[in-house]
């Protein structure tokens, strides 16, 4: 589960594709492979979460390195390098950019969140997939 903690290391990649809506399965699924074969194997990776925006266009990958060292060798690796050009191919514009974790707020009512998850959820969110 990913835990996003003020003031902790991690370095945060939030890696956003603009996609063809007919492309977004397929650029999730090699994100998917790419994660599982790859990425997720290389020294300092902590988490990714993939993202489908409602219309189809968009896909983030949001993923967690231990520290930028980290985050800069698994760029160096050839792997790595021909996954990351992989995904790129199927995109039409691609932003890649690095955070830090600057400030974290939860809900009041932790409880009801979970409620959400149920018939509650709104239908437009419920829909993405």
């Amino acid at each position: 589960m990913v835990r996003i903690v003020e003031g902790e290391a991690p370095v945060v990649l939030i890696n956003t594709f603009r996609v063809r809506p007919d492309r977004a399965d397929a650029l999730l699924d090699l994100l998917q492979q790419a994660t599982d074969r790859v990425m997720r194997h290389q020294a300092g990776f902590v988490s990714a979460s993939l993202h489908r925006g409602p219309r189809g266009d968009r896909v983030v990958n949001y993923a967690q390195w231990r520290s930028l060292e980290d985050y800069e060798a698994m760029q160096a690796n050839p792997e790595a390098r021909k996954s990351m050009k992989a995904c790129a191919r199927l995109a039409e514009e691609v932003d890649l950019q690095i955070y830090a974790v600057a400030s974290v707020h939860e809900a009041l009512e932790p409880d009801r969140s979970r409620a959400l998850r149920g018939d509650d959820f709104p239908a437009t969110l419920r829909n993405l997939s």
